[in-house]
């Protein structure tokens, strides 16, 4: 082989070496960047409950300082988004930027929550102020997006999506990764559009009135129409009160569960098939004719229900879309005398459920009918064998102060009620000086469904080491031990109602003629 002479040979590797690594003058040589491993795509097939709880948690999820109410504020153009698709913010802020962190809320040791994503900082702007239809009092934001959220290897649950200022603000926004399939699981159901309904963002006023109450001329002002096209007034999330205390109790427990809002139910029975059990987990008060065919259909085929609340199904609620999309306006005129769809279908009228033209009571779903506020009593036990009370030891008569409250149900005669009906809990009370009492009730169907209405709203605030429910006067706690009382029974509803058509196992042992009183005769609020 011939040689190459040396000079050759020096040009030829300093070529090699140049091309590898660049000219002398081309400045620190940067190895060529790596793509970061995409995260394994999650399986929703093998996901459970109790593995996610068993990852890392996290406080961080909690505010430090919301300031003004215009320091910072948002909304997300979805209230619930399938595990990967995107979705839109609109924030508005009075600092220069802004960044967002997402947080699943669960069980996760007692933090409560894992931080799932943070976002770059952002560019932060003063959006516009809050505009108002005339006459029906429609208020919603019309911002520009600030970001283009990706829920890719979000696991589905109930999220918080914290918004901080980079002057040290922060709101959240809520937002529901909903599950695809509910086959074989206990569904957890986000009451927006009663968040919706009493939300004040925008000038004070909601579907009750403005700031001058619910009976005097600010009723008159009550919007007829309520939109998620704006933030919630406030702190940002009206889920934290009700809902986050009874999720952390049924993530802590590991059943298999599945999430869904309003608007999911409303849209389709068919995704919830196969559920083992729907639960209400707070104050679920506005309902569209959709959610509650929907109930009706998945209770007759033998799924489970609880109503952790009092005033469930209440309110007769339409949906319509806004510029943003479907299902994005909740409509509640109260009175189908304004309502215009009083002339085109008088059955899709909003007003009570239980009032003309087209009277459907709750009882028909809930077994109990809403009376009155403001309460608070003790929850007294009537039945201390019912199955729901097993490990509490709880004895007839048994008392548990201030767990009657802020709202009460009660069975009453001339509605119509599913039997066998079995009243569990009689308490005594006092509402607006009336004597009456709050009926605790499980039912069962045909179909083999159990369903357990609690007949109280402060159940579900008092579950989770909340001892902070309070009476509308602002000066009653619930005890730890009432907290105790309600944790346990709700921990044995859940776990019975995850194995199946509890009706089968349990059926109701009806005492509607020993408990059923005369209808109510109180005043209702608007």
């Amino acid at each position: 082989m011939k040689r190459l002479p040396r000079l050759v040979l020096l040009t030829v590797v300093l070529a090699l070496f140049a091309g590898a690594c660049g000219t002398p003058g081309d400045g620190p040589v940067t190895p060529p960047a790596r793509t970061p491993k995409a995260a394994p795509p999650l399986d929703m097939d093998t996901w459970s409950v109790s593995e996610e709880n068993r990852r890392p948690g996290s406080t961080g999820w909690r505010l430090r300082d919301p300031g003004p109410s215009d320091a910072i504020e948002g909304y997300a153009d979805h209230v619930s988004v399938t595990s990967g698709e995107s979705f839109r913010l609109f924030v508005s802020t009075t600092a220069k930027s802004f960044h967002v962190e997402a947080y699943r809320m669960g069980w996760y040791q007692g933090k409560q929550g894992r931080k799932v994503w943070s976002s770059a900082a952002q560019h932060g702007e003063r959006q516009a102020g809050p505009k108002t239809v005339p006459g029906i009092y429609l208020i919603s934001a019309p911002w520009k997006p600030s970001l283009t959220v990706s829920t890719e290897n979000w696991p589905q649950g109930s999220y918080l999506l914290k918004l901080v200022s980079s002057q040290g603000h922060d709101r959240w926004v809520t937002l529901t990764i909903r599950s695809t399939s509910t086959v074989g699981r206990t569904v957890f159901v986000n009451a927006v559009t009663t968040w919706a309904a009493y939300n004040k963002w925008g000038g004070g006023t909601n579907v009750y009135g403005d700031s001058r109450g619910t009976s005097g001329p600010g009723y008159a002002k009550r919007s007829r129409k309520a939109s998620f096209d704006r933030p919630y007034d406030g702190k940002g999330s009206p889920f934290n009160w009700y809902e986050l205390p009874m999720l952390s109790i049924a993530e802590r427990m590991g059943i298999p569960l599945a999430y869904e809002t309003d608007t999911d139910l409303d849209n389709s029975a068919e995704l919830f098939r196969g559920a083992r059990s729907v639960i209400f987990p707070g104050h679920d008060e506005y309902w569209s004719a959709g959610m509650r065919d929907n109930t009706l259909k998945i209770r007759d085929a033998g799924v489970n229900i609880a109503f952790f609340s009092s005033n469930a199904a209440y309110r007769h609620i339409r949906l319509e879309p806004s510029a943003l999309g479907k299902d994005r306006v909740v409509v509640v005129y109260k009175d189908p005398a304004e309502d215009p769809m009083i002339l085109k279908d008088p059955s899709q009228a909003t007003q009570q459920w239980r009032l003309p033209p087209d009277p459907r009571p709750e009882s028909v779903l809930t077994g109990v009918l809403y009376e009155c506020n403001p309460v608070y009593a003790p929850f007294v036990v009537t039945d201390p064998d019912a199955w729901m009370f097993r490990g509490t030891g709880a004895k007839a008569g048994s008392k548990y102060i201030g767990l009657v409250g802020v709202e009460s149900d009660r069975l009453m005669a001339g509605v119509p009620v599913p039997r066998p009906i079995q009243v569990v809990g009689d308490s005594p009370l006092t509402c607006r000086g009336a004597k009456t009492r709050a009926n605790a009730a499980y039912y069962t169907v045909p179909s083999g469904a159990g369903v357990f209405a609690t007949g109280t709203m402060s159940w579900a605030c008092s579950v989770y080491g909340n001892t902070g429910c309070r009476d509308k006067g602002g000066d009653q706690r619930v005890p730890e031990a009432s907290g105790e009382f309600a944790r346990q029974v709700s921990e044995n509803i859940l776990r019975v109602f995850a194995a199946g058509p509890a009706g089968r196992t349990y059926p109701a042992q009806d005492n509607y003629a020993r408990y059923v009183s005369p209808p109510s005769t109180m005043s209702f609020a608007h």
